[in-house]
């Protein structure tokens, strides 16, 4: 159950809206029909139905502020000549008691009675307080009463100070009902216990807000003088006569209804924040009590309380304790009969009983004021009743976990009597103070109804077991059979399938052994055929294309010189006519290399030499032949493609270079050729020379050929320190060149 523990308020929960909307569809037809009015007073306010305070009226009232406490959040009581109303009030801002306000708000059908909300409220001055209706106890706890100033009268119960507010338990006419005031200077709440007082203030109720039930009432008391004493508690409870414990439910000439009672025991047993129990030589009685104060068993203590009556049997409520100085008693269990116990006899006393262990329930409790949380219940019989015996333990017992169902045991505890209101018992409970109360005087045979039960659900079970494993097993047989004959017939499927795919498998690799073949064959002529393109281009560049520069730069010297200096112009026509027939000896080789790899036989130094002193022959540069080392026979194709390289260089040297002097060495040693060719001319710079792009080929050439025969070819260049061009060679070029 959800309590509100504020004053009348909205609750914004599923359960409580989805009441509301249906209260709200039942009374549409009456919101309907009757026009919009607003309220100006809080008895129209409260006389709404829930339907009808779910429209939101427009409300407008004025009256005095009776209760709002600081914890509230803002929220406050108005009262005005024809009532009390609660303002759910949600702002910072929160009027004071006595406080005269003007509320402006909207009708809510609040928690439990009709309330104001979403309000705007504005101080108009301070006021006397409405005068409290004297109400009876049975009216205010019937919730009639809600949000309205009353004045009640009753006993204080128990008095406490929390915070800045004293809280006080009222007792009046049967209800208990809880107060709040101001704290009093030099107050000891404790003087308050036992007086008789009137109380003024605003009753706020306590619900259960998914149903709209009412609980309880709570009293608000806003003034000190709202709190008046008519009768003082004793000034000294414990100076009052001592009475014997079984005396408390019993005639006494001067006995006055809500007065406390003196009496003295020793503890036989405690709950602490509870309850605990005395015992005297007249009897036993169970002493309630929120107090935390701890008591040993054995104890004798003095207690002052407020006698009562629950399930029809006497009990001291609200106490308060004093341990007296007398030293502590031996606890010793008083044996009962069932006879006695079902007489009314021995209630809350310190007993022994013997009885057969039934049955036995473990649950657990929560959270406890003794921190216990597992409760453990034994169900015992005694020739002809039941009875039960509890312990509350932080975890479950093992003791009385093992005892065994059917045991004869003797059990010690405090006697809870429960009777009717005849004086008739109707139940027996048992309080155990420790696990060490309970003994087991004979144990069950083995024999047990319980064993029988066991035995047969054992015996049934591997009964059940068996025949299901029977049909488990024909069934599993009748379906291994079956595929085991599927199984035969996909394996046959399955062979035939893997013979069809070997012969398809042969077939197709025989295909693909002829397709990759010729596929080969026209891989390795595409790449004989690129490679002896590559290797003409290069040769017409570096014969036909070179020869036939030289040509034409004697023939242009021979146009230059013809008029003025006919013999010179003769030597340059005879070195034209040379290179001619120079041209038709690498022209005739060319077309035997394309026949045959076996080529005029020449040395490579003199081939050097006499190619380049024909090219530059004429042009004013010097040109010097050098070999280092002993000159090795190299293959055919690395002295021809050496030679090209060297025509190249020295054509650009005569083309380009305008230098003087051209230096080229051979170095010849059993790993490599080192081909050098050095000139002093003007240089240029190698990253913005013309190239393939701009239909110049010579370097890109030269590079190729050296990477062809598996060496490398180096170009460097400056402006104003000539260039140089080294080039290297294995002795031995790689396979295929």
């Amino acid at each position: 159950m959800t309590l509100n523990t504020l004053p009348n308020r909205p609750r914004h929960s599923t359960t409580g809206w989805v009441a509301l909307l249906l209260l709200l569809v039942c009374g549409n037809c009456l919101t309907a029909a009757s026009a919009v009015e607003t309220l100006t007073n809080a008895s129209d306010i409260l006389t709404l139905s829930a339907a009808e305070a779910l429209s939101g009226i427009p409300i407008s009232v004025q009256g005095i502020v009776t209760a709002a406490e600081t914890n509230w959040n803002g929220r406050f009581f108005v009262q005005d000549s024809s009532g009390g109303v609660f303002v759910e009030n949600l702002s910072a801002q929160q009027p004071a008691p006595g406080d005269l306000v003007a509320v402006s708000g909207i009708s809510h059908p609040g928690g439990y009675a009709p309330i104001i909300t979403k309000p705007h409220w504005t101080k108009l001055g301070t006021a006397p307080l409405p005068l409290a209706k004297p109400v009876t106890i049975e009216r205010l706890m019937s919730g009639t009463e809600d949000s309205q100033r009353v004045e009640i009268s009753g006993i204080v119960r128990t008095a406490q100070i929390g915070g800045d507010r004293l809280g006080i338990e009222l007792a009046s006419g049967g209800y208990r009902l809880r107060a709040y005031s101001q704290i009093p200077p030099n107050l000891d709440p404790q003087s308050l216990v036992g007086a008789k007082v009137l109380l003024k203030g605003t009753a706020a109720t306590a619900f259960n807000a998914p149903l709209r039930h009412f609980v309880t009432v709570t009293l608000f008391i806003p003034q000190f003088e709202d709190f008046t004493v008519n009768e003082p508690a004793p000034a000294n409870l414990f100076g009052e006569p001592l009475i014997p414990l079984n005396s408390i439910a019993q005639y006494r000439e001067n006995r006055s209804p809500g007065n406390q009672v003196h009496v003295k025991g020793f503890v036989t047993y405690q709950r602490k924040g509870e309850e605990l129990f005395l015992q005297d030589a007249t009897g036993g009685i169970r002493v309630k009590s929120k107090l935390a104060e701890s008591f040993s068993p054995g104890d004798v203590i003095e207690a002052v309380g407020f006698p009562a009556v629950e399930n029809f049997l006497p009990v001291l409520e609200d106490a308060v304790f004093r341990q007296t100085t007398e030293p502590r008693v031996g606890l010793k269990p008083q044996p009962a009969t069932a006879a006695e116990l079902l007489r009314g006899l021995h209630h809350a006393g310190f007993v022994t009983l013997q009885g057969r262990l039934i049955d036995r329930l473990v649950k657990g409790v929560g959270q406890s004021a003794a921190e216990s949380n597992i409760r453990t219940t034994l169900v015992l019989q005694s020739s002809n009743f039941l009875f039960t015996a509890e312990k509350e333990t932080a975890d479950q017992s093992g003791f009385l976990a093992s005892l065994p169902i059917g045991s004869l045991v003797e059990v010690s505890g405090i006697c809870l009597l429960e009777s009717s209101d005849a004086g008739k018992t109707k139940s027996i409970r048992l309080l155990l103070p420790s696990a060490d109360d309970i003994h087991i005087i004979e144990k069950p045979s083995w024999l047990t109804p319980q064993h029988l039960r066991t035995g047969l659900v054992i015996i049934s079970l591997v009964l059940l077991v068996a025949i299901g494993w029977t049909v488990m097993v024909s069934k599993k047989n009748s379906i291994l059979k079956s595929l085991v004959r599927e199984k035969e017939a996909a394996q046959g499927e399955l062979q035939q399938a893997h013979d069809q795919l070997e012969e398809r498998v042969r077939e197709r690799t025989a295909q693909l052994k002829i397709e990759m073949t010729a596929r080969k064959e026209s891989e390795l002529q595409f790449r004989a055929v690129l490679t002896e393109r590559t290797r003409l281009a290069q040769e017409l560049h570096d014969t036909s294309e070179q020869t036939m520069t030289g040509i034409a730069l004697q023939l242009d010297m021979v146009a230059n010189h013809f008029e003025r200096n006919p013999d010179n112009a003769s030597r340059h026509l005879k070195l034209a006519r040379n290179l001619m027939r120079q041209s038709q000896v690498d022209m005739r080789r060319s077309v035997w290399g394309l026949r045959s790899r076996a080529a005029e036989e020449f040395t490579l130094t003199n081939a050097v030499m006499v190619n380049s002193q024909q090219i530059v022959g004429g042009a004013g540069i010097q040109v010097q032949v050098e070999t280092v080392g002993e000159a090795s026979s190299l293959s055919e194709i690395a002295e021809e493609n050496l030679l090209r390289i060297c025509q190249e260089a020295v054509t650009n040297v005569v083309k380009h270079s305008g230098a003087k002097l051209l230096k080229i060495e051979l170095n010849f040693s059993p790993q490599k050729v080192v081909l050098e060719i050095k000139d002093n001319g003007k240089g240029f710079a190698p990253a913005a020379c013309a190239g393939p792009k701009d239909g110049h080929f010579g370097l890109l050439g030269i590079t190729e050929r050296a990477e062809r025969l598996g060496g490398h070819a180096l170009i460097t260049s400056a402006a104003g320190v000539g260039t140089t061009i080294h080039v290297e060679i294995p002795t031995q070029p790689p396979n295929g060149n």
